[in-house]
This record gives C-alpha cells, sequence and structure tokens, in this order.
C-alpha cells in the first residue's frame, strides 16, 4: 500500500489542523492505521492509531484529548484532528499501515508515507 500525508502547515498555539492520509490499493480496510511525528533530534513517536475497522483507537499520553484519529474505508482515508496545538507539537507527521494487531508500537507498521509538516508558533 501507498500512503500520502497532506494537511500540515504554520499554525498559532491554540488552534487546529486536520491531517488527511490517502492510501492506494483495495485491501486498505483491512489495516491498522497509525500517525507518529518526528521532531529535529527526535526519534519518531507514536502519536495515534485506529484499528481495521475503526473500533479501537490509541493516544499518546501527551495528545489525549486534543486529537483525533478516524478513518473512511469508503475513501481509504486516516484522518488526525489536531486541536488545542502547543509548540511541542512541531514535527514532520508521518502516517502508517501495519497488519499487525500491536498498533500502538512502531514496530508493527510495514508501509509508511512520507511525513508533513506542522509547525505550531508560541
Amino acid at each position: 500500500v501507498q500512503l500520502q500525508a497532506y494537511g500540515g502547515g504554520l499554525v498559532q498555539a491554540g488552534g487546529s489542523l486536520r491531517l488527511s492520509c490517502a492510501a492506494s490499493g483495495r485491501t486498505f480496510s483491512s489495516y491498522g492505521m497509525g500517525w507518529f511525528r518526528q521532531a529535529p533530534g527526535k526519534e519518531r513517536e507514536f502519536v495515534a492509531s485506529i484499528s481495521w475497522s475503526g473500533g479501537s483507537t490509541y493516544y499518546a499520553d501527551s495528545v489525549k484529548g486534543r486529537f483525533t484519529i478516524s478513518r473512511d474505508n469508503a475513501k481509504n482515508t486516516v484522518y488526525l484532528q489536531m486541536s488545542s496545538l502547543k509548540p511541542e507539537d512541531t514535527a514532520v507527521y508521518y502516517c502508517a499501515a501495519a497488519t499487525g494487531i500491536a498498533i500502538s508500537q512502531k514496530r508493527t507498521y510495514n508501509y509508511w508515507g512520507q511525513g508533513t509538516q506542522v509547525t505550531v508558533s508560541s
């Protein structure tokens, strides 16, 4: 599966953005999907994930209550709605697809998109 993330940009602290990730292929609905981020000089970290059906979601503690992951299997797209953004949310955001079930763990993911930059100014 090929993944294309978009929707990043520059936003002021307290603002909102919605990231989208479009997937190619007819088997999108069989993948767990996740969002990760990587800030300069830091390792790529887990942000949020959603099961193939959308019935289960997981979040990093740092984004709980502010970010919401969702998916539309008919459109082969996963979303990340980000609200109450903070400067520390600044990073390149990546979407990824997993065939395994441990979808809060980076090692589970088989396919990665190219990333979209999110910059939050103070």
